[in-house]
């Protein structure tokens, strides 16, 4: 198939310096190309600064759409129905189930999330009849050592709010769109656990970068509904997102988290402790309830993460005289004085996680490299030259932790410092 040139990606940023439609799209477009990143054939895709392993054969699942979601009033933005993919668990990984929550941005208000139920982010129309399953749900033992045979599922993210709003906000909106990603969370779940899910001996519930805050989100909710003596933990990748002011002092993440969390009815799903405290919205970012996560959470998160450095720190209205430039698409070209605010930017994450690293239940693996979602591409995850801290790689890590093995709390040190890691290039 023929793969848009990444200099039309760039060019839809720059487009739409206010509106965060164009970051979300741009997400999925990456994760897309991404699945061809370590394909030969394709030169339509960002480029790394190290060679990445051969491709494996396509592991190509269906769609599914969700047959309980009408009864359930569990709609997508345009009000089609949501849907997964499910590849069906085998041998001792039967009665074991991983759920992944698709990642790919929100939107804040009216005229973007109507902009979004016109793509794969707001509508299943627009889905893909199959998609690859790589990486954490990925079937080859020899790139999924773990995992390659539980039950996995990739849950659709259509709703713009990590599937947590809520359908009063439509009302009090005025609008024809519908807010339903609490209600799609519930359906699906309730589809699963009558598939064999509620049967379950182990579970993980996971997700990439919206779909990791989701996880954290919703991973007690997870917990709750699998068998009380179900081994059941939760991994989010690229969700730990940063309540920091961008290079301008600007406070542009928390306002762009009031506008969702008001738009879409979103603190009815957060955690109702800190609800309760002024502002709501400070309760979409991970280091307000994180510690109050019940179930056993893994942190994957890079301290560098080209998303939150390109939006949250550095968005496009705040390098006004494009002095980031270069910077923001190529760690490399950066210069003294960006990479101390870069640095400032991982000492920021570090002092986030706080107590976490305390919890005995938790664990982590947060690099140093320029990347954002390192779970879903099997050479992030696992293979000969995956990135490693300490001589592991995120699966082994993961593995570890979850299996009890071993404590993980991989830490690694700043930028440059590690040459396993796959640093993205947008130039």
């Amino acid at each position: 198939m023929a793969i848009p040139r990444l200099s039309s990606l760039l060019r839809w940023r720059k487009l739409a310096k206010s509106d965060w439609l164009v970051a979300s799209i741009g997400f999925v477009l990456f994760v897309f190309f991404l699945s061809f990143f370590f394909d030969p054939t394709s030169d339509s895709v960002p480029s790394v600064d190290r060679s990445p392993p051969i491709a494996s054969p396509p592991d190509l699942v269906k769609l599914t759409l969700s047959s309980k979601a009408k009864e359930r009033g569990a709609f997508c933005l345009d009000g089609s129905l949501p849907g997964y993919h499910f590849h069906k668990g085998s041998g001792s990984g039967s009665k074991s189930w991983l759920l992944h929550l698709e990642g790919g941005g929100w939107c804040s208000s009216i005229a973007s999330c109507s902009a979004r139920a016109m793509t794969m982010l707001g509508s299943s129309t627009y889905f893909e009849d199959e998609v690859d399953f790589q990486g954490v749900l990925s079937s080859d033992p020899s790139l999924n050592p773990e995992f390659f045979n539980w039950n996995r599922v990739k849950i659709r993210y259509c709703d713009g709010a990590s599937f947590a709003g809520h359908p009063e906000a439509e009302f009090k909106n005025g609008t024809r769109l519908f807010f339903r990603g609490q209600l799609i969370w519930e359906a699906i779940m309730d589809e699963l656990l009558s598939m064999g899910m509620s049967d379950a001996k182990q579970g993980i519930l996971t997700g990439c970068s919206a779909g990791g805050l989701a996880t954290l989100i919703h991973c007690d909710y997870f917990r709750d509904h699998l068998p009380k003596d179900a081994a059941v933990k939760c991994v989010s990748d690229g969700g730990f997102f940063l309540n920091v002011p961008d290079v301008l002092r600007h406070p542009t993440m928390r306002s762009f988290y009031h506008d969702v969390v008001n738009l879409q009815g979103v603190d009815k799903s957060l955690d109702q402790n800190c609800v309760a405290k002024p502002e709501p919205s400070n309760c979409m970012f991970p280091q307000k309830f994180l510690n109050n996560i019940r179930t056993p959470v893994f942190l994957v998160n890079p301290a560098y993460d080209f998303w939150q450095i390109q939006h949250v720190l550095v968005p496009a209205s705040a390098d006004v005289d494009k002095s980031w430039a270069k910077c923001r698409l190529n760690i490399k070209e950066c210069d003294v004085a960006q990479m101390k605010v870069l640095h400032g930017f991982r000492s920021s994450m570090m002092d986030a996680i706080g107590k976490f690293h305390q919890n005995k239940a938790g664990g982590m693996f947060i690099d140093s490299c320029y990347s954002h979602c390192q779970t879903l591409v099997s050479a992030t995850w696992h293979s000969p030259t995956s990135t490693r801290i300490e001589n592991k790689t995120i699966a082994e890590s993961v593995g570890d932790w979850y299996f009890n093995r071993k404590p993980v709390k991989l830490i690694d040190c700043p930028y440059p410092c590690n040459p396993s890691c796959y640093n993205l290039n947008f130039t």
